[in-house]
């Protein structure tokens, strides 16, 4: 078992959430639901892409906030796509490759070219992708290397 496992406290949806998240990455999966007091899941034990959750339904008392998201490093602009729209699905877009999705869980859907970009050597180059990136939602990485060209 991981040291450190990341905790979320949905309203009534953690199992739906947990079966939602792990359908959109290879390697995931449900581990466990644990029934409460009355027969419903409670607890749900989760791995997404080697991670593991627990996903509690305690009730509307506490809700998400920006505060927290779960940053996924995307190999292409293809997958960047895939979960852009699958998680901004009930729920909305950010800035600079953040959203909600239907839960209220802040998400960063990052190409991995984009760090790279970001840290240009020449100040610059760097300066002009990082303005392109303040003016989107989803992360475009075409017009991200267009900006570092220009």
């Amino acid at each position: 078992m991981q040291k450190i496992t990341t905790y979320l406290w949905f309203d009534h949806q953690a199992e739906e959430a947990a079966t939602f998240y792990t359908s959109l990455f290879a390697g995931s999966r449900v581990l466990g639901v644990q029934p409460g007091p009355d027969g419903r899941a409670m607890m749900v034990t989760f791995e997404l892409a080697g991670q593991r959750y627990l996903a509690l339904n305690g009730g509307p008392a506490h809700t998400f906030n920006e505060a927290i998201s779960l940053l996924v490093d995307c190999e292409s602009q293809e997958e960047v796509d895939e979960l852009w729209g699958r998680l901004t699905e009930g729920g909305e877009e950010g800035r600079c490759g953040w959203l909600k999705d239907r839960y209220g869980l802040s998400w960063q859907i990052i190409p991995r070219e984009l760090p790279e970009l970001l840290s240009h050597p020449d100040p610059e180059v760097a300066g002009k992708v990082a303005q392109a990136m303040m003016g989107m939602s989803k992360i475009d990485v075409r017009a991200l290397r267009d900006a570092a060209k220009s």
